[in-house]
C-alpha cells in the first residue's frame, strides 16, 4: 500500500508538471511553425533527448529487457542495430535535413518528400505519405497508451482502462496547449528520466549480484546454451539471418517522421553536433542498461511469467521501497507520453500537409488543434477495444513507416532525382510489402519483416533514379 501511494502521488504530481509546462508553451505558440516545429529553437540537448525519448520509449524499457531475459546475450545484435542506426542518422541524415528545412521552409517529412513534384503528382504523392503516416501513427498511439495502462495496472492491480483514458486526456491537454515546444519539453523530461533508471536500476541490480565477474558465473550457471550464445546457438546460414537480423532493427530510424522533424527543428549546425553526441552517450547508457536488466531477471526472477515487466519486478527487489515507488511512476508516466511526437506528427498531416489548415487561414491553430484531439480520440479507442500485444504492434508500425519513408529520405539526402511518379510507386513498394510480409504466419519482426521492404524500396530508387 505504501508503495502505491507513493507511486500515485508521484504520478499526479508529474502530470501536472506536463500540463504546466503546455501552458507555458502555448505562449510561445502563434503560428503553424511554431506548432509544429518550434520555429527551428531547438537546442542540443532538448533534441538529443527527446528525440531518443521518441524513439525508444516502451519498447526499450520493457521490450529490449524482456527480450534479453528470453534469448540471452544475442540481445547484443539488436543493442548495436540500434546504436548504427542512430549514428548514421544524426552523422549523415541530419545536416541535410536541417539545412533543406531551413532553406526550402520545410515543416513535415511531406514537405520534404514532395520538394520538386507539383500539380497532381504532388496532391497524390502528399494523400499517400499522409495515409501510411495516419494508418501507423494510429496504431503506434494505441500501443503506446496500451502499454501505459498494462504498467499501471500491473503496479496497482487495477483494470488498465482509466489509466488509458487518463493518459490519454493529459497528452492531449499539453500537445494541443503547447505543440511542438511542449512535446519537445516533456520528452526531453520523460529522456532524463530513462536515462536516471537506466543508469540507478542495472547499478543497483549489478551491486545485490556482488558485482560483473560473480553475475557472469551465475548466468552461465542458470542460462541455456542458445541464451549463452552470441548467434543463438544457430547454425550455418542461420547465423547470418540472427546477425543481420538484429543489426537491421536500426534501418526503420531513417524513415520516422516524428524523429525526422527533430532535425528540422535544431536551431543551428552547432546544436546538431552537440546532440549528436549527446543522443549516443544516451543511447549507450540506456540501450546497454535494458540489455543487462534482462539478463540480470534470469537471476533474480526467475520465475516472473510476464518478461516485459522484468524492469518492474527488478525495481521492487534491489531498491528500497520509497526509491523504487517513484522509478516505477516516473517511468510508467514516461511511457503513458511518448505518443505525443508521433500524435503531433499525425495532427500535422491532417492540418498542414492536406491542407484542412489553409482552408481556414485565421484558425490554423485551432484546427491544428482539433486534429491532435481526433488523432487522439481514434488511438484511445484503438486501444481500448482492439487490444493487441504490445511489441507486435509497435514494431509493425515502426518497419511500415521506416520501409515507405527511410529510402525516400536517404535518396534525397543524396541528391537523386527521380521521376514524380517513382517517389509515390517507391512509397507504396516499401510499405506495401511491410504490410503484406506482417500478415504471414511468422514471428514479428522476422529478417525478412525488417529487412526486405526497406531493401526493396532502395533498391527500386536506385534503379530508376536519373543518372
Amino acid at each position: 500500500m505504501e508503495n502505491e501511494i507513493v507511486i500515485l502521488i508521484t504520478l499526479i504530481g508529474y502530470k501536472l508538471f506536463l500540463i504546466a509546462i503546455g501552458l507555458w508553451a502555448s505562449r510561445k505558440t502563434q503560428s503553424n511553425a511554431d506548432f509544429f516545429l518550434g520555429d527551428r529553437q531547438l537546442g542540443p540537448y532538448v533534441a538529443a533527448v527527446s528525440y531518443s525519448a521518441s524513439a525508444c520509449s516502451a519498447w526499450t524499457l520493457l521490450g529490449l529487457s524482456g527480450a534479453a531475459f528470453v534469448i540471452g546475450i544475442s540481445v547484443l545484435w539488436l543493442v548495436l542495430g540500434a546504436l548504427a542506426g542512430m549514428m548514421i542518422a544524426w552523422v549523415y541524415l541530419a545536416k541535410p535535413v536541417q539545412t533543406a528545412s531551413l532553406e526550402q521552409n520545410l515543416l513535415t517529412l511531406t514537405d520534404l518528400a514532395a520538394l520538386d513534384v507539383d500539380g497532381k503528382h504532388r496532391e497524390h504523392l502528399t494523400r499517400s505519405i499522409a495515409f501510411v503516416i495516419l494508418f501507423s501513427f494510429v496504431f503506434y498511439i494505441a500501443a503506446q497508451f496500451q502499454g501505459a495502462g498494462t504498467a499501471f495496472s500491473g503496479a496497482f492491480g487495477l483494470p488498465s482502462t482509466e489509466a488509458i483514458l487518463t493518459g490519454a486526456l493529459i497528452v492531449m491537454i499539453y500537445t494541443w496547449l503547447g505543440g511542438f515546444w511542449a512535446v519537445s519539453l516533456t520528452d526531453a523530461i520523460q529522456g532524463t528520466v530513462m536515462l536516471f533508471a537506466s543508469a540507478l536500476l542495472p547499478i543497483a541490480t549489478l551491486l545485490e549480484l556482488g558485482g560483473l565477474t560473480e553475475f557472469w558465473a551465475n548466468y552461465q550457471q542458470v542460462a541455456s546454451p542458445a541464451q549463452l550464445s552470441l548467434t543463438g546457438n544457430a547454425a550455418g546460414l542461420a547465423i547470418i539471418g540472427v546477425i543481420v537480423g538484429g543489426l537491421s532493427t536500426g534501418i526503420s530510424t531513417f524513415g520516422q517522421p516524428h524523429l525526422i522533424i527533430r532535425f528540422m527543428a535544431l536551431r543551428d549546425e552547432t546544436a546538431r553536433r552537440q546532440a549528436t553526441v549527446i543522443t549516443a552517450v544516451w543511447y549507450v547508457i540506456v540501450w546497454f542498461g535494458m540489455a543487462f536488466l534482462g539478463l540480470a531477471g534470469a537471476l533474480l526472477v526467475p520465475e516472473l511469467a510476464n518478461t516485459e515487466q522484468v524492469f518492474f519486478a527488478l525495481a521492487d527487489s534491489v531498491l528500497p521501497t520509497l526509491i523504487a515507488g517513484l522509478l516505477v511512476a516516473a517511468v510508467i508516466s514516461a511511457i503513458m507520453s511518448t505518443a505525443d511526437s508521433q500524435l503531433l506528427v499525425s495532427a500535422s498531416v491532417l492540418s498542414h500537409d492536406l491542407g484542412f489548415g489553409k482552408r481556414y487561414p485565421n484558425r490554423q491553430l485551432l484546427i491544428s488543434r482539433i486534429a491532435v484531439a481526433a488523432v487522439v480520440l481514434i488511438s484511445t479507442l484503438i486501444a481500448l477495444y482492439l487490444p493487441a500485444q504490445i511489441f507486435a504492434r509497435v514494431l509493425f508500425a515502426w518497419v511500415a513507416l521506416g520501409a515507405a519513408f527511410g529510402p525516400m529520405v536517404i535518396a534525397r539526402v543524396a541528391g537523386w532525382q527521380l521521376a514524380p511518379n517513382h517517389w509515390l510507386i517507391g512509397i507504396w513498394l516499401g510499405f506495401g510489402s511491410a504490410v503484406g510480409l506482417s500478415l504471414l504466419p511468422n514471428a514479428p519482426g522476422d529478417i525478412a519483416e525488417r529487412l526486405l521492404p526497406f531493401v526493396l524500396h532502395l533498391g527500386f530508387l536506385a534503379l530508376v533514379r536519373k543518372r
